[in-house]
């Protein structure tokens, strides 16, 4: 039984603070668009350009096929 003595005040204690921080996303503005995030990521940013393929030095890797048709042209 001593230990709710603890507990009472800790969970009252965590319930407030809960309260004070929901309380300060309200007044802070985090729920004025709840729908604004959910339609920008549908639309592309308009100066979003596509780009070039990526060209590399370095030469094409052996592949396992063309180990083999190596091995067929033997």
């Amino acid at each position: 039984m001593d230990v709710l003595l603890w507990l009472i005040p800790a969970a009252v204690f965590l319930g407030l603070l809960g309260l004070i921080a929901f309380l300060w996303a309200l007044k802070s503005g985090q729920f004025d668009d709840l729908d604004g995030a959910a339609h920008r990521i549908l639309f592309d940013d308009p100066n979003d350009k596509p780009r070039p393929p990526r060209q590399t030095a370095h030469a094409p890797q052996a592949s396992a096929n063309s180990k083999i048709s190596r091995e067929e042209k033997k």
